[in-house]
């Protein structure tokens, strides 16, 4: 320890903040001065040789009468000494107001010295100097004095060294520290003391003890150490005087602790990560043994009860969640970390839970008949390894009790005492206020991950147009859960829809807004919009919801932005349409293993408005592999979005026809942390095409006539499949629909049925008008034709394409078929 360290604590000790170097001078017991120090010189300007030999009264006039000094002495021998203040010369004439201690020295015989020590008034700060401070100084600070001479040997003592060190004045006078002192802290302390005698300037030194009132405790002492001078100037010895700092220590050990415990306690959101950092603190600067126990809903970030049951023969259980040692494998504990334990009915755990107090056993009995006797794990733990003193202190936030902390001390032979408690308190209270916004953090996550897992795909379904898989991975717990969704959307004429997007922002309320944009991209889908305009639709949508949650005043649900991705893939013409607002363009994987990633127009995120999508067109070759992702698979803080393409196209195109499922695995295990930062969403689509045999088409001139020939068409086909039970009421929907396109549509006319999962009926015109389902009177001629079509397909609808529309209706085939 360094020596200003030493001075600041033993001046702390003292009660002053900056105490100058005490005057020292020695005076025998007629009176008359016998020793004195350098900076009594520099407090009065005489010199050794000025005083030494003189009577005590020459500086100090207030001593003027030998008489009334030997009284005031003979008065103060049962108390020890004398302090106050008082006015002394200066050698240059004026006069000091100084803070004086008149302390008695023991010699040999019986003999009696008396050391003054003395502070001017003036030296010390303002505050100090008001009288409390300064009467603590002088008068309620137990001092040890010792004098010894130039051999180190003890010449003088007084009363309170002994108290102190527990060495006796009989046993000290005349010898060495070592030889009354063995160990390394007598050769320390002769050192410091060879050092004064040599330099002639004081110094200070902090040793430790065992006192004889506190055998139990350690106790450390800060010793000032002066120089006193003859007549001649020569060393006549060392004067040591040593104040108790034990107290003070000990305070800045504690804040010491707690600093550390503001550092590392709490520095993640995980309830047993913060559990653990609070046991590792405990060990070894509190206990040889720390255990945290949580209540067993709060690692779920359930809300814990507000006071833990206690009824019952097994008691409430805990999960183990911390666990520290100074011994390897921490072998006190019966129970592993994550572990569910229960505390027996009679142990000190109930009462704690009970009373919501602390619990403090300095000596922990595990002799027969205690409460151990119902917990033999533990009793047998506490006899292996020696535990002898314990500490209870329940972990409590917001009138809820989240567990109890464990303290035990093995090897340290001290037992807890009430300041270690008041800080093991302190510790918890610190912890408990993490634990509690970890569990509520722990809380919100688990339900944002589940609202997201629930809004999700549960699985992604083969069909004609594709095979598929996908990956989720939800952010690591220190980020939340973000808003990413993908999604697989069957459309009519065996079509499917692809479509990826990303939330900006984490937790509930992203995963809220997830939701949202989902259920009106699937919305939207339905109407079988082409990419570029579903996604102009679902921006006016964003910036409408955000107009409404600004309006609501409900800041939290507002989109702050979003990205998107929209394919749309036919199997029977093999062609892609797609495009994106602000995100990530799909990689494209050829059967061959070539890997692109099309020059699809950014686009704007959603919600920013006012700027146009635009959609690409694009075949694909049957068995392409169409990759579709968030930037959490291929962007991190350290690693550029473009690297991360880079090593996606690599893993796809090296097992190109690898099944889907163990693809996803392989791009997954790629990403360079297994615990994303953000959210990692894969989507991968094998394209598929249906067989020409599959579907049958024809030109139709716009002619009534024509309606039976359509009728006849669809028989013959249906034939051909097999398809014989859906004759009659496929007849009626071409008839139905080829007719609605006579009368309301324009241009030429076909008609094609599709054979994949479902029949699909598709009749398409250069009109522009969407045919109305609407109920009819039974006066009315027309406007039965889509009423009859809805009641005999499955659904139906109608959608946009270059130069016309389509409407169609798709059946359910025969289980057979």
């Amino acid at each position: 320890m360094s020596t200003n360290i030493v001075r600041y604590g033993l001046t702390e000790a003292l009660g002053t903040r900056e105490v100058p170097d005490a005057a020292i001078a020695m005076i025998d017991g007629e009176g008359t001065v016998v020793g004195w120090t350098n900076t009594a010189q520099r407090l009065v300007g005489y010199a050794a040789k000025d005083v030494v030999g003189r009577p005590a009264w020459f500086v100090l006039p207030f001593l003027q009468d030998a008489l009334h000094v030997w009284a005031a002495c003979e008065q103060r021998r049962a108390r020890g000494g004398w302090s106050g203040t008082a006015t002394i010369h200066h050698r240059e004439g004026h006069t000091l107001h100084v803070s004086l201690r008149v302390s008695l020295l023991w010699g040999r015989d019986g003999s009696v010295h008396w050391l003054v020590s003395g502070t001017d008034i003036a030296a010390l700060s303002a505050v100090e100097a008001a009288g409390s401070v300064r009467e603590s100084l002088l008068t309620r600070t137990p001092i040890g004095i010792v004098v010894r001479d130039v051999e180190l040997r003890c010449t003088w003592v007084n009363d309170v060294i002994e108290l102190q060190d527990g060495i006796p004045r009989a046993q000290r006078l005349g010898r060495r520290l070592p030889d009354s002192l063995p160990g390394l802290e007598s050769e320390a302390l002769e050192a410091v003391m060879r050092q004064v005698l040599s330099s002639g300037m004081a110094a200070v030194h902090e040793y430790r003890a065992w006192p004889p009132s506190d055998r139990r405790r350690e106790h450390a002492f800060a010793a000032s150490f002066f120089c006193l001078s003859d007549a001649d100037g020569r060393p006549l010895g060392v004067c040591s005087m040593s104040v108790d700092v034990t107290g003070n220590q000990r305070a800045r050990e504690r804040l010491a602790i707690l600093s550390e415990a503001g550092t590392r306690i709490g520095s993640t959101l995980d309830v047993m990560q913060t559990s653990q950092e609070l046991a590792d603190l405990a060990v070894p600067l509190l206990a040889d043994y720390a255990a945290v126990d949580l209540a067993e809903s709060v690692p779920l970030g359930d809300e814990p009860a507000s006071r833990t049951s206690t009824s019952g023969q097994r008691g409430p259980a805990f999960r183990r969640a911390g666990l520290a040692s100074i011994h390897p494998g921490t072998p006190e504990s019966p129970w592993t970390r994550g572990e569910s334990i229960c505390v027996p009915p009679t142990s000190p755990w109930i009462r704690v839970l009970s009373s919501g107090g602390s619990h403090l056993q300095p000596t922990l009995d595990a002799s027969p008949g205690t409460w151990v006797d119902h917990d033999p794990a533990r009793a047998q733990a506490i006899r292996e390894n020696g535990m002898h003193s314990m500490m209870l202190v329940p972990i409590r936030a917001r009138h809820a009790v989240l567990g109890v902390a464990l303290f035990i001390r093995t090897e340290e032979p001290m037992p807890f005492q009430e300041d270690d408690l008041l800080l093991a308190e302190e510790l918890v209270t610190r912890a408990a206020l993490s634990l509690d916004n970890a569990r509520q953090y722990t809380r919100e996550h688990t339900a944002a991950l589940a609202l997201q897992r629930k809004l999700l795909p549960h699985g992604v379904r083969d069909s004609a147009a594709i095979q598929a898989a996908s990956r989720y991975l939800p952010a690591d717990v220190e980020t939340g859960v973000g808003g990413d969704w993908f999604d697989v959307i069957p459309l009519s004429g065996a079509r499917v829809a692809l479509v990826v997007g990303d939330v900006v922002g984490h937790g509930i309320n992203a995963a809220a807004t997830m939701g949202r944009l989902r259920t009106a991209v699937r919305t939207l889908a339905d109407m079988d919009l082409p990419p570029d305009e579903l996604l102009s639709h679902l921006d006016d949508t964003v910036r409408c919801q955000s107009d409404e949650d600004d309006d609501a005043g409900d800041g939290g649900l507002m989109v702050t932005g979003a990205t998107c991705l929209y394919i749309v893939y036919d199997p029977v013409t093999r062609r892609c349409t797609m495009a994106r607002a602000g995100h990530p363009p799909p990689a494209v994987v050829d059967p061959q293993g070539k890997v692109t990633f099309p020059d699809l127009p950014t686009g704007a995120p959603l919600g920013v408005g006012s700027v146009p999508f635009e959609a690409v067109e694009m075949d694909v070759p049957e068995g392409t592999l169409l990759a579709l992702y968030t930037d959490g698979l291929v962007e991190t803080r350290d690693r550029d979005i473009d690297v991360g393409m880079r090593q996606l196209g690599a893993t796809l195109a090296a097992q190109p026809r690898r099944p889907l499922d163990d693809l996803c695995s392989s791009v997954i295990e790629a990403l360079p942390t297994q615990s994303p930062s953000d959210d990692v969403t894969l989507l991968l689509a094998r394209t598929r095409a249906l067989n020409p045999c599959q579907t049958a088409s024809w030109d139709l001139p716009r002619d009534p006539a024509v309606v039976s020939s359509a009728r006849s068409l669809v028989a013959r086909q249906l034939t051909r499949w097999g398809l014989e039970s859906l004759i009659a009421d496929t007849e009626l929907i071409a008839s139905e629909l080829v007719t609605n396109a006579i009368r309301h549509g324009a241009g030429p006319i076909a008609l094609r049925l599709i054979k994949h999962r479902l029949l699909t009926c598709e009749v398409s015109d250069a009109g522009r008008s969407f045919p109305r389902l609407r109920h009819t009177r039974t006066t009315d001629e027309f406007g039965r034709g889509i009423l009859l079509v809805s009641q005999l397909s499955r659904t139906w609808g109608c959608r946009w394409i270059p130069g016309g529309k389509v409407v169609w209706a798709e059946q359910d085939l025969p289980k057979h078929a």
